[in-house]
C-alpha cells in the first residue's frame, strides 16, 4: 500500500479544520476519507489497496476476481 489514509486512486487523505461552538471557541478536528481495503489488479498482479467509497462507487478501479482461476 502507498499511504497509511490516502485513497488509492484520488489521492484523498485527512482534512483538518476546526470545531466552533456556539461561544465561538475552536479546537482543531480531522476528516477522515471513507477508505475501504480492495483487492486490484495493478501491473498484471492482484494487491490490496485502500480505496474511498466514493472511487468504488465511480467504478475508478477494477476490484480483482475471486478463487483460484483469477491467479492463473
Amino acid at each position: 500500500m502507498i499511504a497509511r489514509n490516502k485513497c488509492f486512486v484520488c489521492e484523498k487523505g485527512i482534512a483538518y479544520g476546526n470545531n466552533v461552538s456556539h461561544a465561538n471557541n475552536k479546537t482543531r478536528r480531522t476528516w477522515k476519507p471513507n477508505l475501504q481495503v480492495a483487492r486490484v489488479v495493478v501491473d498484471g498482479k492482484i494487491t490490496k489497496v485502500k480505496v474511498c467509497t466514493r472511487c468504488l462507487h465511480a467504478n475508478k478501479i477494477r476490484r480483482a476476481p475471486r478463487g483460484k482461476a483469477a491467479v492463473a
